[in-house]
């Protein structure tokens, strides 16, 4: 079932388009990440699908209606763009008290909220003392007072520790298990590769990809395989002969790409190389996605 259905969705700021004839659905029951490097349109595609920009052109649907047409927002849509918008000298049960009521939802969702999120600890701190991390959290908690279907959480790990990170990523997994349509936005790669079912990417406002997260892999990324030879510089040299790119991995191994595992074995069979490892690795996300993006990175640092 599509929860959030964007349809050539454009945004121009006087000479400047932001995002450019935009069109992408979001699926209920699964984590769709939405990827782009900086300066992509990210930000502004959220703002759009919860009404805080106005689209240039196109239209965002939630549910087949537009956010601004949602009789009770937070009973359909929950979100987290800016950890920061809190009352700081509110308490986190106050805050979220303040929320529930203003938008008609039972006060018990407070509890169980501070619950799911693990704040039960400090419902009676003020939310100005908060560390980044634990304002992220509030702002997940407030998203979730709805119990919405659809969730939308922009860098929900900015600020967590390792333990943070690991429990938003299996929190969003569970919340799509539940039916639930997510769609999250994240620089952090190595996140997104064991959260997300499905991608979507943009580069200057425009789609570059829209995919599961198995098949962008295959598409974009090149495997790579890891050599270990006690002869491992004259072998290579072999392997840069036989074109394929090779730089130094870790403990003395080869890290080679543009070659298959069959072909370096086979290379080394005859020159009678003997190899103690030749493991093919899983082209990472962070690798594609640098690759399908690179031309479309508005910033980029000189290299040495």
């Amino acid at each position: 079932m599509t929860e959030i259905d964007v349809r050539g969705l454009t945004k121009r700021y006087g000479p400047d388009t932001v995002v450019d004839d935009l069109s992408f659905r979001v699926e209920a029951g699964q984590v769709t990440g939405f990827l782009g490097p900086n300066g992509a349109g990210k930000s502004t595609t959220l703002k759009m699908i919860l009404g805080l920009a106005n689209p240039t052109r196109g239209s965002v649907g939630i549910g087949g209606r537009r956010y601004r047409e949602l009789p009770r927002p937070l009973t359909e849509v929950g979100a987290l763009l800016d950890a920061g918008a809190v009352h700081g000298s509110r308490t986190t049960h106050d805050h979220l008290l303040a929320l529930a009521v203003s938008n008609g939802l039972p006060r018990k969702r407070v509890g169980e909220v501070l619950a799911q999120t693990g704040l039960e600890g400090v419902a009676g701190k003020r939310a100005g003392g908060f560390s980044l991390g634990m304002r992220q959290r509030l702002g997940i908690a407030a998203a979730l007072l709805g119990d919405p279907r659809v969730l939308i959480f922009d860098e929900p790990v900015n600020g967590l520790d390792p333990e943070g990170i690991r429990w938003i990523r299996d929190f969003m997994r569970s919340l799509a298990r539940e039916g639930r349509a997510v769609l999250v936005s994240s620089h952090l790669m190595s996140e997104m590769a064991q959260t997300a079912d499905h991608l979507v990417v943009i580069g200057r406002g425009r789609l570059i990809a829209d995919t599961g997260m198995s098949e962008f892999l295959r598409a974009n990324g090149e495997g790579t395989v890891l050599v270990r030879t006690p002869e491992a510089s004259s072998f290579a040299l072999r392997l840069t002969a036989a074109g394929g790119v090779v730089r130094d991995g870790v403990e003395n191994s080869l890290v080679v790409a543009g070659l298959t595992g069959e072909a370096i074995g086979k290379l080394a069979a005859y020159h009678g190389v003997a190899l103690t490892e030749l493991t093919p690795q899983r082209p990472s996300l962070e690798d594609a996605f640098m690759e399908l993006t690179k031309d479309s990175i508005e910033y980029q640092g000189a290299t040495r």
